[in-house]
Order: structure tokens, then sequence, then C-alpha cells
């Protein structure tokens, strides 16, 4: 809607995890080349954790693309499987035929696959996203996974992704010789002011605007305050910053604008004026029909009062003073 108004090629503020507008923050570019380096050098057991909205899984969809393009990576989204259904799912992402439906049978399959990965001088990389809701039990069954090794490699690079409570679930005491194989960890902060400029600006420059300041200074501090840093919600309140300021036709768009995207999210409540958008010569053509509108109406209805009545030149007169003058 509001793309060509803004120069945009595309939208800057999408919620999707998309790696091409990675902003990579001190903290993210840490992070990320953590995660690279512990892939590559096949470390066994990565954690990266960071607060709802970070970035953690666009730092993982960044790490599948810096990878060498022959590893092979099985990327689980859904944290709510139970081990069964993890090892089921990495099979089928990773091409594996299953064979049998044993649980044995599926890890000999696994096994396999990791050996002639391994032979052809190729990596694997499991990499579990939201593993905080992980049960014990399961993850100590991960844990069995990285048994899988030569004895100068570990044959399956595990990463854990997830909110802070992975930190506090891996210090339970079932999972301390989890603990003990982790060898990187990596942790994501929210962004600080300047930060969230610089991520709202290179959002904008990857969609393809040539006008990279149009949040002003005020409208930063205010996203930040509001956001507390964290991309996601950065992103939401930038995107409705240019659905109201499009509507109001604002090339700059102020903290009075976040103020009034903030009061839509939180109260499901927009401005005075309407999303829609009019454009102020659109507004005033409109009131100009509106008047000429009502002028033909009012003639219409005299010539069918002078008709309908056989008026004389006086009486017409008389009638539009009296629709004129109430």
């Amino acid at each position: 809607m509001y793309l060509s108004f803004y120069g945009l090629k595309e939208k800057p503020f999408n919620a999707t995890p998309d790696p091409k507008f990675l902003y990579l923050s001190p903290a993210h570019r840490e992070a990320l080349a953590q995660l690279v380096y512990g892939a590559q050098e096949r470390k066994g057991f990565i954690v990266l954790t960071g607060k709802v909205g970070t970035g953690k899984t666009t730092l993982l969809h960044a790490l599948r693309q810096r990878l060498n393009p022959q590893t092979a990576i099985s990327f689980v989204v859904n944290s709510s499987l139970s081990f069964d259904g993890i090892l089921e799912f990495m099979l089928e992402d990773l091409g594996i035929a299953k064979g049998a439906e044993s649980r044995s049978q599926r890890l000999i399959a696994l096994n396999d696959f990791l050996i002639e990965q391994e032979r052809a001088g190729q990596n694997t990389v499991l990499v579990l996203d939201e593993a905080q809701n992980l049960d014990p039990l399961t993850l100590e069954q991960i844990r069995l996974l990285s048994n899988f090794e030569t004895p100068n490699n570990k044959l399956l690079q595990i990463v854990l992704a997830g909110q802070p409570e992975l930190k506090a679930k891996l210090l339970l005491p079932q999972l301390q010789q989890l603990k003990q194989r982790i060898e990187l960890r990596c942790q994501i902060a929210p962004l600080t002011g300047e930060q969230t400029r610089e991520y709202i600006r290179t959002r904008l420059r990857v969609a393809g605007a040539r006008d990279l300041g149009v949040f002003t200074d005020r409208a930063v501090e205010r996203i930040t305050e509001y956001s507390g840093g964290v991309p996601r919600l950065i992103s939401i309140v930038c995107d409705h910053c240019l659905v109201f300021g499009y509507a109001d036709q604002k090339r700059r768009l102020d903290r009075h604008t976040v103020n009034q995207a903030i009061t839509y999210l939180e109260e499901g409540t927009s401005s005075p004026r309407k999303l829609r958008p009019l454009r102020r010569a659109t507004t005033h053509r409109l009131v100009r029909w509106g008047l000429g509108t009502a002028a033909l109406a009012l003639a219409s209805t005299v010539v069918t009062l002078a008709v309908r009545f056989d008026m004389t030149a006086r009486g017409l007169v008389q009638s539009v003073r009296r629709l004129l003058i109430p």
C-alpha cells in the first residue's frame, strides 16, 4: 500500500526471518561467527539464546547460508515433537531412506548417512529452534546423538536455539552430561538506541529506499523506548508507522506517528484519521464535488417545484428563498 509513496521495492519490516534483512549488531555478529565456527570446526553442541523476538531464527537462517553448500542441514522448528518425532523429521529432511519403523533402525540409517558424509568430507548439522520447549528426557536423548563420532570428529553438529529459559533448563541435574558437552554458547541481546536506528535504516536500504531518514530522531527514540530494542517489535511498530504516514501523506515519520501506531497496537484504535489514505488534493476535490452536487440538487428541486405547481417567476424566487433561508 505504501511502497511507491516511500520509494520501496518491497516491505522492509515483514516479520518473517529473511536473512537478507539481517542487521548485524555487535552481539549478532559475534553470535553468527560462533555458530559458523562451531559448525565448521565440528564442536558438537552449540547453544544460542536470546529473548523473544531478538532475531535467533534469522541468525539460524543466516548460518545455513554461510555454511558449505554440501553441508547437510536439518532444521527442526516444531519443538513440541517427541524424540522419535524429531528423529523421523531429521531423516525426512536429510533425504534418508527410513526402512523399518523401529527407533533402532532409524538410528542405524542416520549413522550410515553420517558416515557417508564423513567419507565425502562433508558435515551434517541439526538445528533445533525453540529448544526451551523440549522436555528434559527429549534433550537427554538428543545428547545421545552426539555419540555418533569418529576418533577425530563429531559426525553430527547440534545447535540448540531458544529463549533464556533454555539456559535454566540445562542446569537441571538430569541434564548435567548434556551441559558438559556444550562447547560454544552464544547470546544475543536487545538493540541499543543507536543500533535501533541502524536496524531501521538497514532494512529500509535492503528494501530499496533511497531516503533512509524516513524516521526522525525522536521517532526512533520512541520506537526504542516502546520496543525495548527487540527487533521483532521494532519491525511491527515501523510497519504500522509507514501505514499511518501514508494515510497522512507524511514523508517524515515523527514521534506523533509512532504514538499513533503504538496506540493502535496496544488498544486496537487508530488516530482520528482513517487508515484509508486520502490526499489533500483529493479531499478538496471531494468537497468541491459535494458542494456542486448540493447546488445541483437545489436547482433540481426548484425546477421540480416550478413544473409541479406551475409557479410564476415571483413564486419561483420566493421558493428559492425559502430553500436557502430557513
